[in-house]
């Protein structure tokens, strides 16, 4: 007795059809990775969130502060009883520390070359980020009466 058994299997169209769709998919997934690869690099090398961030931190650190002087490349203000003082140091930074230099609060890194100079009650705050960027910063200090 010789009995037939059919075993449903796939036929080659059904595979062929299947290899489409798992390189399709391999193919866009490799271009999402590439996507966000470059999107990451891109944030990652650019300075201005940095440069955002740090203006709107030194923007409120300055509010309700007197200026002093600006001698030395160095901002000089008094907030209540303190002395600080804002500038480059000697390594890639730009710092808040106090009047005499010490204590060490980094507020941008990278920072190739800065300039700061006053007008009155006017400072402006030019640095140079990297070989690209340059930015500059102004601030006009309340007038005490």
């Amino acid at each position: 007795m010789s009995r037939k058994i059919r075993l449903r299997a796939f036929t080659l169209l059904e595979s062929l059809v299947a290899l489409l769709v798992i390189s399709g998919s391999i193919l866009v997934y490799q271009g999402l990775t590439q996507s966000i690869s470059s999107n990451v690099h891109y944030l990652s090398a650019n300075q201005e969130e940095k440069w955002l961030l740090f203006s709107q931190q030194l923007r409120s650190e300055l509010a309700g502060c007197q200026l002093d002087k600006v001698a030395d490349n160095k901002l000089y203000v008094s907030k209540g009883n303190q002395q600080l003082a804002y500038g480059l140091s000697k390594a890639d930074d730009f710092r808040k520390t106090n009047a005499s230099g010490q204590g060490y609060q980094p507020m941008l890194f990278g920072v190739t070359s800065s300039s700061i100079s006053q007008d009155g009650n006017k400072v402006i705050i030019k640095l140079q980020l990297g070989s690209d960027m340059e930015r500059c910063f102004v601030y006009t200090f309340e007038t005490t009466s």
